[in-house]
C-alpha cells in the first residue's frame, strides 16, 4: 500500500512535458519493436547458435559434444573447404568489377534521350526479376555443349572445338559469372540511373564550356558526383558475391568435380546432406570474418578516398 502511494506520488511529480515526453518515446519503441524482436529471434539468436556451435560436434539428433577448436583446424587440411574459400573468392573478383561495369554502362547509355529508352529499361532489369530456375533453364539450354545455341554460332564462326561450358571443369566458373553478370547488372543499373539522375546538368554545362570533351566530364563529373553511389554497389555487390549459392545451384551444382563449389554451397552440403551441423558452422565462421574483413577494407578505403 505504502509502495503505491509513493508510486503515484512520483507519478504526480512529473511534469506534463516530462510525460508528453515518455509517452512519445514508448509510442516510438513501440513501433520499432517488432523489427528488433524479429531480428533477435531470426537473425542474432541463429548466429550466437552458430558460434556456439562450430565449438561442437552434432549431427542434430544425437547429445552435443564440445570438442573445443577442432572444427577449425580440421578446415586446415579440407581439400573442399580450400577450393569452396578460392573460388568464392575467384567469383567475386570475376562478378563484382565486371557487373559494376556493365551496369554503369548501361545506365550512361539508358541516361539518354535515345528512342524507346523505357523499353530498353525494362528489358535490362527483366533478368533480375524473372524467376532464377527459369532463366537458369533457359541459361543452361542456350549454352548446351550439345546443339547449344552459341556453339552452333561459334562452329559457324569457325571454332572447331568450342567449350563445353557449365559441362567443363575449365570452364563452368566462367559460365556461372557471365549468368551471374547478366541477371543482376540491371538491378545495378537502376541504383546508378538513380545517382546519374541526380546529377546537377549545370556541372555538366560549365564543364562543356570550359572546353571539356564527353570523356573528361565522364572523369571529371560524372565519376566523383557517382562517388557514394558506386560504393553503396560496391559493398552491397562484394558482400552478395561471397554469400552466393542458388546460382551455383541452378548452373553447375557445385560441379564438375569442385570447379564451382562455393562456401555456402558446402556450409549447405555440409550441415544438411552430411549432417555435420558443428563443423558446417565453423565453416560458416570463416566465411563470416571474410566479409567482415572485407567489409571494413572497403570501409577504410572509403574514408581515405573521400579524404582526398
Amino acid at each position: 500500500m505504502n509502495d503505491k502511494v509513493e508510486l503515484n506520488d512520483k507519478v504526480s511529480s512529473f511534469s506534463p512535458k516530462k510525460i508528453r515526453r515518455i509517452k512519445e518515446n514508448l509510442t516510438a519503441y513501440s513501433f520499432i519493436a517488432p523489427n528488433f524482436i524479429g531480428f533477435a529471434i531470426f537473425t542474432l539468436g541463429p548466429i550466437i547458435f552458430a558460434i556456439v556451435l562450430s565449438f561442437y560436434k552434432w549431427d542434430g539428433s544425437n547429445p552435443m559434444e564440445f570438442i573445443g577448436i577442432d572444427n577449425f583446424t580440421r578446415m586446415w587440411s579440407d581439400v573442399r573447404v580450400h577450393a569452396a574459400f578460392w573460388n568464392t573468392l575467384i567469383y567475386a573478383v570475376g562478378t563484382v568489377p565486371l557487373t559494376m561495369g556493365f551496369a554503369l554502362g548501361l545506365a550512361i547509355l539508358l541516361n539518354q534521350q535515345i528512342k524507346g529508352r523505357n523499353f530498353f529499361r525494362t528489358v535490362s532489369f527483366f533478368p533480375y526479376v524473372a524467376s532464377l530456375v527459369a532463366v537458369a533453364a533457359v541459361w543452361n539450354m542456350i549454352f548446351s555443349p550439345v546443339n547449344g545455341p552459341i556453339n552452333e554460332i561459334l562452329k559457324l564462326l569457325g571454332v572447331l572445338d568450342p567449350p563445353r561450358w557449365a559441362a567443363d571443369s575449365d570452364w563452368a566458373m566462367v559460365t556461372v559469372i557471365f549468368f551471374s553478370v547478366w541477371k543482376q547488372m540491371g538491378y545495378y543499373m537502376v541504383i546508378f540511373l538513380a545517382g546519374l539522375q541526380g546529377i546537377s546538368s549545370e556541372l555538366y554545362e560549365a564543364a562543356d564550356l570550359d572546353g571539356a570533351n564527353k570523356w573528361q566530364q565522364f572523369l571529371n563529373v560524372t565519376v566523383p558526383q557517382l562517388r557514394p553511389v558506386t560504393f553503396f554497389v560496391l559493398m552491397i555487390l562484394t558482400i552478395n558475391s561471397f554469400k552466393v549459392y542458388d546460382i551455383v545451384y541452378m548452373i553447375t551444382q557445385g560441379g564438375p568435380g569442385t570447379s564451382t563449389l562455393v562456401l555456402v554451397y558446402e556450409i549447405y552440403n555440409t550441415a544438411f546432406k552430411n549432417w555435420d551441423l558443428g563443423y558446417s558452422s565453423a565453416i560458416s565462421m570463416l566465411l563470416f570474418v571474410v566479409v567482415l574483413v572485407v567489409t571494413v577494407v572497403q570501409f577504410r578505403g572509403e574514408k581515405n578516398f573521400a579524404k582526398e
